[in-house]
């Protein structure tokens, strides 16, 4: 199996060729967490993610929406 690499909020990971964003949302286990994800510094709306298929080199970040907040 081919894989490529990407930074993942800050560290350099591997994964298959042609994985998509929704692939790896399943992979890290947040399917069902409210998360942010940025590619190359653009926002990718979650619409996409099953679209979007990762090219070696690309910078991801990935964040969690944490409630909460000042009354």
């Amino acid at each position: 199996m081919q894989t490529i690499e990407i930074r993942l909020n800050g560290e350099t990971i591997q994964l298959p060729q042609n994985c998509t964003a929704q692939q790896l949302v399943d992979m890290l286990d947040l399917s069902e967490q409210r998360i942010a994800m940025e590619v190359n510094q653009e926002i990718l709306p979650r619409s996409l993610y099953a679209q979007h298929q990762f090219s070696g080199g690309e910078v991801v970040e990935v964040v969690r929406a944490i409630g909460g907040g000042a009354n």
